[in-house]
């Protein structure tokens, strides 16, 4: 196991991180998705690459993963999700194996706490990896980055040297697992079609065809400008469309979602509610 990942307030902290992942050729990141196919990716990627998972694992592993990994804990208001939600013992079930580098306790937004390595049972080696700073002014400012996307970015920026695949990054909500709202999974997505096209990133599965490029290709007369301009126009149309069908559905499901939100109230609140409430007091104070 690797020893020495960097804490929150250690010098030379983004440097270190910076050393750790470029020790490695590959590293791919593994989405919690259906997408994901683990058999097809430790075939494709060998050995020698590292396999980077995100909180709860299960969500893609079925038994022990025996190549070189590290779990990225993401952090909230009340610490690493997986610690406040008494998961760690779960996950590492799933990742603890000689190869096991360690965990990245990963915080995205200037709210999220870290949680102290003896919080994940002081057993393996943990690091922090603030994002918050970097991510001030180009993410949305009312949403959150996810931990794949500002994983991604920082290895991007710090790691140009290194093969960075993402597996199972689609951004789709699938019948098993949801989308979280806080999320800007539109802006997420631009910006890696943005770097896949620049040849920055990989990602496994077919790539998405270039529909814009092959219209300006097959009109030289209209210019790539132009045709970015009016698709932008008719997406727009068509997003009014689908916003007047949802106001519709919204006003027909009114009562169903009153009860809903009735029953909701009714249940005790979690740690993570209860901490924001004090932190807006606080505000407030």
């Amino acid at each position: 196991m690797t020893q020495g990942l960097p804490l929150d307030g250690e010098a030379n902290g983004t440097e270190r991180w910076s050393a750790f992942f470029a020790r490695f050729a590959t590293v791919v990141l593994v989405a919690n998705s259906d997408a994901v196919r683990m058999g097809e990716l430790r075939a494709r990627y060998g050995g020698e690459a590292l396999f980077v998972f995100f909180n709860k694992v299960y969500k893609v592993l079925d038994a022990p993963f025996d190549g070189q990994c590290i779990l990225v804990a993401r952090s909230s208001r009340a610490g690493a999700n997986i610690v406040y939600r008494r998961e760690v013992e779960d996950v590492l079930r799933l990742v603890r194996t000689p190869s096991f580098q360690g965990i990245c306790n990963l915080r995205a937004g200037t709210h999220e706490r870290f949680s102290t390595p003896a919080e994940f049972g002081g057993d393996v080696p943990v690091g922090h990896l603030d994002m918050a700073g970097s991510l001030r002014g180009f993410y949305p400012s009312d949403q959150v980055a996810t931990s794949g996307f500002a994983l991604a970015l920082f290895l991007v920026e710090h790691c140009p040297a290194t093969r960075i695949v993402l597996a199972g990054f689609t951004a789709q909500r699938s019948k098993r697992w949801k989308l979280f709202t806080d999320h800007d999974w539109t802006f997420e997505q631009i910006v890696q079609r943005l770097l896949l096209r620049a040849g920055r990133i990989e990602t496994t599965g077919a790539a998405s065809d270039d529909l814009f490029g092959a219209i300006a290709q097959r009109f030289p007369d209209v210019s790539p400008a132009d045709v970015a301009l009016v698709s932008a126009e008719v997406l727009a149309e068509r997003l009014d469309g689908a916003n007047g069908a949802i106001d519709d559905l919204l006003k027909t499901t009114r009562t169903q979602r009153r009860f809903g939100d009735w029953l909701r109230s009714m249940k005790p609140k979690t740690r993570k509610a209860k901490i924001a409430e004090q932190d807006a007091t606080a505000g407030r104070g």
